[in-house]
C-alpha cells in the first residue's frame, strides 16, 4: 500500500532533471552531525504511519543534503564525463522552497555554478547558470498535477521524495517498527524503521525521521546489509516552516540568458504516458517487492543502440535511437567474468544493488544478491 497517496505534500518536489544533476564532489559519506537524542512520548509505527497521511503543510523553505556512497567500482574513462560515477558518489547541496501544490522552487548548487527548477502556477522554468541557459514550459491541466516522465529525478533529492518512494513499498515482505528519536535540522524527530524479510534483499533498513510537531519527513536513510553507516541518505540541515514570499518562485532572467520554449507533450488518445520500466514491454519484472528482478535485453537498456553482444542477438523491438556515448566493450571488459548453469557474463555490484550483463544479450538488475540474479537468470 501507499499511506502517502492522497497526501500531496510529500510530493510538491518539481519536476527538474536538473534536481539531482551531475555535480562535483566526491565527499566520504558519513551521518549527518548527531545531537542529544530528545525525550518525546512514545509512539507506535502505525501512529506514525497516520501523522505522515494525514498532515498538513502550507510553507517550507530549507537546506537539504544529499550523501551516497554506493560502492561502485572505479569506471573513470569509460564513461563519458565519469557522469554514472559522479551521480552515484559524492555530496549534493540544494535549496528548496514550497508554498502549497502549484509554487515550488529546487536549487541544486556545486562549486561552479547554480541549477534552478521553479514552479510558478502553470509556468515551468529551469536554468543553468554555467551555460546562462533557460528552458520555459507551460504545464496543462494534467501536467499541474504530475510532472512529465522525462522530467522527473533520477534519484530522490529530498526526504519528502524518498519517504514516498519507500513507503510506497511496505507490503508483507515489510517489518515496519520504530527506531531511536533523533534532533534533525534543529527539529525533535520520532524515527520510522522499514526492513525487508527476505535474505535475498541487499538493503538493510531504510530510516525516516518525521519531524515530532509537524509530521515532515527530515531524513531519509538506507543502510545496507553489513554496514553501520548509509550508503544513501538525504537530510535537511535547516529548515523553516514559514511560508516563502510569492519573489520566491519569480523567475527573473539573467542578462544575456538564452531562453528555449519548451512544449509538454500529451500522450496519444487512450494510451497511458510511460513513466518507466514497469510500463515498457521490453522490460519484465521477475518476483515482487524489495527482491524484484529487473530483465531486458542489453541494447534495449543502452537506449537501442548494439552492445556487442553474441552474433545473432537480436535488437529490441521498439527501442527509441537514443545516442549513449559509452565503450560498451570496455566497460564491460572492466567488470569481472562470472558463469555457472545459467551461462556466462559479468557482474557490476555496489552497496545496495547488483546488475548481470549475460553474454546472450540480456540484462537482469535488482536490490539483490548476485545469487538472486543467477537463479533468475537461469529462469
Amino acid at each position: 500500500m501507499s499511506v502517502l497517496r492522497s497526501r500531496p505534500v510529500l510530493r510538491w518536489l518539481v519536476p527538474a532533471t536538473a534536481a539531482v544533476a551531475v555535480i562535483g564532489g566526491g565527499a566520504a559519506i558519513g551521518t549527518f552531525a548527531a545531537e542529544a537524542e530528545p525525550s518525546l512520548p512514545p509512539r507506535t509505527a502505525a501512529q506514525l504511519l497516520v501523522d505522515l497521511q494525514t498532515s498538513r503543510l502550507e510553507g517550507l523553505s530549507g537546506t537539504v543534503v544529499q550523501r551516497a556512497d554506493l560502492g561502485l567500482p572505479p569506471l573513470v574513462g569509460l564513461v563519458p564525463g565519469n557522469e554514472l560515477t559522479t551521480l552515484l558518489t559524492g555530496t549534493h547541496t540544494l535549496r528548496v522552497w514550497y508554498s502549497g501544490p502549484d509554487r515550488q522552487r529546487v536549487a541544486l548548487l556545486d562549486t561552479l555554478g547554480e541549477q534552478d527548477v521553479i514552479r510558478n502556477g502553470r509556468d515551468l522554468w529551469t536554468w543553468q547558470s554555467r551555460t546562462n541557459t533557460a528552458s520555459h514550459r507551460t504545464l496543462g491541466d494534467a501536467g499541474a498535477e504530475k510532472p512529465a516522465p522525462d522530467a522527473v529525478p533520477s534519484m530522490p533529492a529530498t526526504p519528502q521524495q524518498a519517504a514516498d518512494l519507500a513507503l510506497g513499498a511496505i507490503d508483507p515482505s515489510t517489518e515496519v517498527s520504530v527506531g531511536r528519536s533523533a534532533t534533525v535540522a534543529g527539529q525533535d524527530a520520532y524515527e520510522l524503521v522499514l526492513q525487508p524479510r527476505d535474505s535475498a534483499s541487499l538493503v538493510h533498513q531504510l530510516r525516516i525521521a518525521i519531524d515530532a510537531k509537524q509530521h515532515v519527513p527530515l531524513r531519509f536513510e538506507v543502510l545496507a546489509k553489513g554496514s553501520d553507516q548509509p550508503a544513501f541518505e538525504v537530510a535537511f540541515t535547516q529548515v523553516d516552516y514559514r511560508r516563502p514570499d510569492a519573489d520566491q518562485f519569480t523567475f527573473n532572467p539573467p542578462p544575456g540568458v538564452t531562453v528555449t520554449e519548451e512544449k509538454t507533450e500529451r500522450p496519444a488518445a487512450g494510451k497511458p504516458a510511460r513513466v518507466g520500466p514497469a510500463g515498457d514491454p521490453q522490460v519484465r519484472a521477475v518476483g515482487s517487492g524489495w527482491t524484484t528482478v529487473l530483465v531486458a535485453r542489453l541494447d534495449r537498456a543502452l537506449g537501442g543502440k548494439p552492445a556487442d553482444a553474441k552474433p545473432g542477438v537480436p535488437p529490441a523491438a521498439g527501442a527509441p535511437d537514443v545516442d549513449v556515448d559509452v565503450d560498451v566493450p570496455k566497460l564491460l571488459g572492466a567488470l569481472p567474468a562470472v558463469s555457472g548453469d545459467w551461462g556466462s557474463g559479468r557482474l557490476l555490484t555496489g552497496k545496495l544493488f547488483s546488475v548481470l550483463l549475460t553474454d546472450d544479450g540480456r540484462v537482469l538488475a535488482g536490490a539483490v544478491t548476485p545469487e538472486r540474479l543467477y537463479q533468475v537468470a537461469r529462469g
